[in-house]
């Protein structure tokens, strides 16, 4: 009966553990080679390697370790490892990621599609890969407070997250003032895309991380557009095969962080929950007849109702407050949606949110 009964515990012990990143440490992980002294009022997390909770924060912890645990410099090779004793799922999707917001937006500056932690298709749980060198990009800004961001979707299995965040410091020589790459997106989490079991189509949900919207992250504040343009930045590397012929790709994703964000009036986006626009008069050399991605930098003028003549920049609620239009030279523009289970809120002439009712 002893026996028994071990042998039970050993395998909820096994079924509990799944893979967690240990460099740079994450946040109060007691798994890692070294790491700093607990903050005041902090404990070690022993349930790091267990997936979020579906309808809680997205990471485990917001309170950062009092020193960072790794220096990296922009351009230059980076490591990212992960225990060895973690249930591995068959692979997935892994996202690696930048923040300087305590990971409210996050910029990815590495991919890792279909078979994360495996060398190819795989329905096994021990990972063959337990560390990824890459180049951070050499637009990258210098902080000393920025966070780095792992997050994982499993291949098989119940459909869950993971995700680990770390603090570092960032050295960057060129004097980059923002980086802009696509946003992180938590895909199996309250307000994203559930992401199936890939039942050996490792393409399953490639296309919510093509059509994530841009981000742009800087230690002095990042935005999101809603529009979704390819990677500014050359240096962000991935690894990825094409999806298979009669492949349907999966819907866009939302995203849940409140950001500012400049709108491109003819591209269906993927609208952030919370939105604010502000805009200036176009200059006298632009044709107000032909429509314009304008440079977004001062208060707008007032909206006005839809079916009559508008101020260029403003904004307004529509559709019963379920998106929201932009006057583009005097003609408002089709109707952004806000995203699932958000409402719009007109805060003022010139902005508005799509935020929780």
């Amino acid at each position: 009966m002893l026996f028994k009964i071990a042998s039970v515990a050993a395998l909820v012990s096994s079924v509990a553990a799944h893979m967690a990143m240990n460099e740079p440490c994450p946040r109060f992980s007691p798994n890692c080679a070294t790491q700093p002294q607990l903050p005041a009022g902090q404990s070690y997390n022993y349930n790091i390697k267990d997936p979020i909770a579906y309808d809680g924060p997205v990471f485990m912890s917001d309170v950062p370790w009092p020193q960072p645990v790794a220096s990296w410099t922009a351009g230059q090779p980076v490591t990212v490892g992960f225990q060895a004793d973690g249930a591995a799922h068959g692979g997935g999707h892994c996202q690696f990621a930048i923040s300087y917001d305590n990971g409210k937006t996050a910029a990815i500056v590495h991919k890792v599609m279909e078979h994360c932690f495996f060398n190819g298709p795989s329905n096994g749980n021990s990972a063959e890969v337990l560390k990824y060198t890459f180049t951070l990009p050499a637009d990258v800004p210098a902080s000393s407070n920025a966070q780095f961001i792992w997050i994982w979707t499993n291949a098989v299995g119940n459909r869950e997250l993971y995700t680990g965040i770390a603090d570092i410091t960032i050295a960057n020589s060129g004097g980059s003032k923002s980086y802009t790459g696509k946003s992180a997106i938590y895909p199996n989490h309250a307000g994203y895309d559930t992401i199936p079991e890939f039942n050996g189509d490792y393409t399953t949900g490639v296309s919510l991380f093509d059509n994530a919207p841009n981000v742009v992250v800087s230690p002095g504040g990042s935005a999101v557009s809603p529009s979704v343009p390819e990677y500014t930045s050359s240096a962000v590397e991935s690894t990825s095969v094409p999806p298979p012929v009669g492949h349907t790709p999966a819907p866009k994703p939302s995203a849940e962080s409140i950001v500012e964000s400049t709108v491109e009036p003819t591209v269906e986006p993927t609208v952030q929950p919370t939105v604010e626009v502000t805009a200036t008069e176009p200059p006298a050399s632009v044709d107000p007849t032909t429509p314009a991605t304008p440079v977004y930098t001062s208060s707008a003028p007032t909206a006005v109702p839809t079916g009559s003549a508008c101020a260029h920049g403003a904004l307004q609620c529509v559709n019963g407050n379920a998106g929201f239009q932009q006057c583009v030279w005097g003609v408002w523009s089709a109707t952004f949606a806000c995203a699932s289970g958000t409402v719009c809120q007109q805060t003022s002439p010139n902005a508005v949110i799509c935020g929780w009712p």
